[in-house]
């Protein structure tokens, strides 16, 4: 089902090159332009501030941190801006939400975006924000749930918003709107598409002039035209616990998604016609995006297991699924990895560990590695040589030399 409203014509903002202005990164595909050596002492703290809880990992623009998190003791949720250089905090604001506990943390999962002089969160509850850059004044406010008529996840909404020129898009899963575009100066529904489930996965944006967003729903791996929310093309995925979590991935000519009961699949593309290259099982992804280095894939696979499980890396030939070689123990749930300007792969996994990685489809290869922090599931962000990562209490700024 496909609903459209008045169209806006979509312009690309690009990012400034230092930024790390959204989930992933300015591509949203875990890749800087910074390069770091492998380290002997242990990464330099340049400082640390206590924040709330979240899952959601923090962003760099312009100077400035952003950090959304649950309010201590409250139903509210709040961004913060810190100083990126020195850690002062710049403004803190916050907005009350209804009462929701899920399993494994109240705080938001969803990760803000900032393009040019506005923020936008999604919250736990649906609550889509739009902030002021630099003052944190709240332009607008949208409960999608509600607007849409979707109900929430059983974890809590935790797609990141994704703004494509004057849209800003989002996973919903109401009946005609499984995924919306909204009007980024008003909030205002633009378009609604898909009767699809929503998923706890975020988008990437592709095709000429980023004209497609590429989404893992919970039903479909799928691309819509993003100016009209139209179909592009799309393929059954459904994971067995609905709990689909990655971001897509573009490997040479093939898209890869993965799930946490349903393993991996490698899709390719031709018009609306979507071929399945190969699918592997074993390549379980819970809500580690893999990263694409050459012609490989290297990615953190496990299983749904309570109250803990082990994970495992792997090497993975992209055209065919093949696993290359794999290395256990590389952490329990999460582990997060960014591409470094030199090849290089940087892994921050969910007991606090920071390794530096010479990727090699032959063998697991080890540079350096410190533990910088306590247990986490955020992403960490890369900015202007700096890594921002956060734990379950502290926002951390590291320099490596």
């Amino acid at each position: 089902m496909l609903r459209t409203l008045p169209v806006l014509l979509l312009l690309t903002v690009p990012a400034v090159a230092a930024d790390w202005p959204q989930f992933l990164g300015p591509n949203r595909d875990s890749t800087t332009p910074d390069k770091f050596p492998a380290w002997k002492d242990k990464p330099k703290e340049v400082w640390k501030k206590a924040v709330g809880e979240a899952h959601s990992s923090p962003v760099v623009a312009n100077g400035l941190v952003y950090v959304f998190a649950k309010v201590d003791k409250k139903e509210a949720e709040s961004l913060t801006a810190f100083d990126a250089k020195t850690g002062e905090e710049k403004w803190t604001k916050s907005y009350e939400r209804a009462k929701f506990t899920p399993p494994f943390g109240n705080g938001p999962r969803g990760t803000p975006t900032v393009d040019g002089d506005r923020v936008f969160t999604l919250g736990s509850t649906g609550l889509l924000t739009c902030w002021d850059a630099k003052s944190g004044e709240q332009k607008w406010q949208t409960d999608t749930l509600k607007e849409f008529g979707a109900k929430n996840l059983f974890f809590g909404v935790s797609t990141s918003p994704t703004v494509v020129g004057k849209v800003v898009v989002l996973m919903v899963g109401g009946k005609g709107a499984g995924v919306v575009g909204v009007d980024k100066e008003t909030g205002k529904a633009v378009w609604q598409s898909t009767d699809d489930r929503a998923s706890y996965a975020s988008p990437i944006v592709v095709g000429d002039k980023n004209s497609e967003l590429v989404f893992l729903t919970g039903d479909h791996v799928r691309s819509l035209k993003a100016d009209l929310g139209k179909e592009v093309w799309k393929h059954p995925f459904v994971d067995a616990l609905l709990e689909s979590s990655t971001t897509p991935v573009k490997a040479g000519d093939l898209y890869v998604v993965g799930s946490v009961k349903s393993g991996s699949i490698g899709v390719r593309v031709k018009g609306s016609e979507v071929e399945q290259v190969w699918k592997n099982e074993k390549l379980t992804c819970y809500f580690s995006t893999p990263v694409v280095v050459g012609d490989y894939l290297y990615m953190v696979n496990g299983e749904a297991k309570f109250p803990g499980g082990t994970l495992v890396m792997r090497c993975v030939e992209a055209k065919s699924g093949k696993v290359m070689w794999e290395k256990a123990d590389v952490g329990t749930y999460h582990a997060a990895f960014v591409k470094t300007g030199d090849g290089k792969l940087l892994l921050h996994d969910d007991k606090g560990n920071l390794k530096l990685l010479e990727p090699n489809e032959k063998e697991y290869k080890e540079l350096a590695s410190s533990k910088v922090c306590g247990t986490t599931w955020a992403h960490p962000a890369v900015s202007d040589g700096k890594i921002y990562l956060r734990d379950e209490k502290t926002l951390y700024c590291l320099e490596v030399k």
